[in-house]
């Protein structure tokens, strides 16, 4: 396949605040989809345009999808002075369903504002998990709701205030994070819900299959697949995010650098991939760990990525 026409399957993070030249001839040579940023590669609004425009110049596909997780409170990697530093989730709950509604589309819509002006064009929230009593606080303020149907409502109203705001939103955790006893980030989570009570996690997500980015849980669902993370197994991506949820979109994966994966981050990347994601995230910014993860990377074609973003 002629790499004039194809890119991989991989989102890269890079290390600072402008790219170095290793960086550049690697990302020339490797040709990911895009590129994801973070607080260490942001300084004010001149230096992230330069280093956006930096990153798309390495690539032969105009226009790459620029990501950042830009949901507010403590994850928000745009803040103050320069950019609008949104709050959590929890906090655009209001008294009434209305509201809440108006908090949550007047806050998205600003976000979609920044990000546009950045040349940003991927948004990884919103987060659609709920609100689980006694589960581990990693997800806790960024959730909106322990109620299911509030969470879909909210995240279909964040979800068109970023789409007319010119930006793409990516649901997450798909299928399902709030019952996480542990942080993803540090270790597995296992779930040992049943398929019953693990359809009130789905609903958010089913409702709003029509989103056309999701991200997956590094989280394990003993009722579906017990031997594998939601992001590593082809059951859960192909029997509840694709059949049951009914999401068609883009399905990329949480980031793999997460330690509730196991093996190599080659290991870890063509795993995702076989499973059914349509791109890994690889968020590091350290260049041996992007040339472990090009070890197992095959090409798709420009006319795939197209299609599906």
């Amino acid at each position: 396949m002629s790499s004039i026409n194809s890119s991989s399957p991989v989102i890269f993070g890079c290390s600072g605040l402008r790219l170095t030249e290793e960086e550049k001839t690697f990302f020339k040579e490797s040709q990911p989809l895009g590129f994801i940023l973070f607080k260490r590669n942001i300084q004010d609004k001149s230096q992230l345009k330069a280093l956006i425009e930096e990153l798309k110049a390495t690539l032969i596909h105009l226009t790459p999808p620029i990501l950042i997780d830009q949901e507010g409170g403590r994850v928000a990697r745009l803040s103050s002075p320069h950019w609008y530093h949104p709050p959590a989730s929890a906090l655009l709950v209001g008294k009434s369903l209305e509201e809440s509604l108006n908090r949550v589309y007047e806050t998205y819509s600003h976000i979609a504002e920044d990000l546009r002006e950045m040349g940003i064009t991927v948004n990884c929230a919103p987060v659609l998990d709920l609100h689980i009593k006694g589960a581990d606080p990693i997800m806790g303020d960024r959730t909106f709701s322990s109620d299911p149907h509030m969470v879909a409502e909210l995240g279909a109203m964040a979800i068109k205030a970023m789409k007319e705001g010119g930006v793409i939103p990516v649901m997450k955790h798909i299928p399902g994070h709030g019952s996480a006893a542990c942080d993803s980030h540090k270790a597995l989570p296992i779930v040992p819900l049943s398929f019953e009570e693990l359809k009130d996690q789905f609903f958010p997500f089913k409702s709003n299959a029509e989103c056309p980015w999701a991200m997956t849980a590094h989280i394990v669902y003993s009722a579906i697949d017990p031997l594998n993370p939601a992001t590593q197994s082809r059951m859960v991506i192909q029997e509840i995010i694709r059949r049951e949820i009914g999401f068609k979109g883009f399905l990329i994966s949480d980031d793999i650098d997460m330690h509730a994966l196991k093996g190599s981050l080659a290991d870890r990347a063509q795993r995702s991939l076989e499973a059914g994601c349509d791109a890994v995230l690889q968020c590091s910014g350290k260049m041996k760990d992007m040339i472990e993860v090009m070890k197992r990377i095959t090409p798709l074609s420009a006319t795939y990525h197209k299609e599906a973003i």
